[in-house]
């Protein structure tokens, strides 16, 4: 298995470049690059090619693509958001596709967010259509670029269970439509080992968090091997059903002097659980 980080793991004001050159620093073999409205974040006006390149020369792979659009346009919403939604993911998957991604972060939707104020409840069954019916036509499109459709587990109080994201993902029927697996995101309302287990070769990418559940709350993410994943466990069933491909170190960033440690911090514990 291979150990990446992703960008929103780096301090406000980090450029892409910043990035890939920290990335490289801590140990890390590729960079999660993310997009916002504007494109990719932190560009500094370097072309996808160009960042590629740059990536390139400093040994590091830009495996992956992610994007938190999914929230502010949910593929679950109502008409006109919901088709803004599929147009950012259309735009994600030609970047990624420029950067050399095989494989985007996709939030399905949601059914609501306890996070987010105000966020639109939506009927769950209702979610689940418009989910199925969004997912299913850019999946074409995913195949065109040849880029996975990796559809994250997140706490948006929907595709709870993961017999449910198995069904899901079987159902759209797509060898570019897989799971990206939150490992941290699990522990809210299950067992990442479970995960593992269930998801097998739908996984496409791994995101590694830590997450304590006392006392719970958003707060309660905490730095890899602090909280209350049993990463022995996570090894063992990710080695079982044969994954070889990344685990993305998915930080939030809260350091108050030297905010960049957090990701050597990170690259340490990472070689701890994957025995580099």
């Amino acid at each position: 298995m291979k150990k990446g980080i992703n960008f929103w793991s780096f301090g406000p004001g980090t450029t892409a470049k910043q990035a890939i050159n920290i990335a490289k620093s801590a140990g890390f073999e590729g960079l999660e690059l993310s997009m916002g409205e504007e494109g990719i974040d932190g560009k500094e006006g370097y072309s996808p090619n160009e960042l590629k390149k740059m990536a390139g020369d400093a040994g590091l792979e830009l495996p992956s693509f992610a994007s938190g659009l999914g929230w502010t346009y949910p593929l679950t919403g109502r008409d006109e958001l919901r088709q803004k939604g599929m147009d950012f993911v259309k735009r994600q998957l030609d970047i990624a596709a420029e950067l050399g991604a095989h494989s985007i972060l996709v939030l399905p939707g949601l059914v609501g967010v306890d996070f987010i104020p105000d966020a639109e409840v939506v009927d769950y069954e209702v979610a689940y259509e418009r989910a199925f019916e969004a997912i299913s036509a850019l999946k074409v499109h995913a195949k065109g670029v040849k880029v996975n459709l990796a559809l994250e587990n997140v706490w948006n109080k929907f595709l709870l269970s993961p017999l449910e994201m198995r069904r899901f993902v079987d159902d759209i029927d797509s060898e570019y439509v897989g799971v990206y697996l939150d490992i941290g995101n699990t522990i809210l309302t299950g067992y990442p080992d479970q995960w593992v287990r269930i998801m097998g070769n739908r996984i496409k990418m791994v995101h590694f968090k830590d997450y304590r559940r006392d006392p719970g709350g958003f707060n309660s993410f905490v730095d890899l091997l602090a909280g209350d994943v049993d990463y022995p466990a996570v090894y063992d069933a990710l080695k079982n059903i044969g994954y070889s491909g990344y685990c993305v170190a998915e930080m939030i960033p809260g350091y108050k002097h030297y905010s960049d440690q957090i990701i050597y911090n990170a690259s340490k514990s990472m070689d701890r659980i994957l025995h580099k």
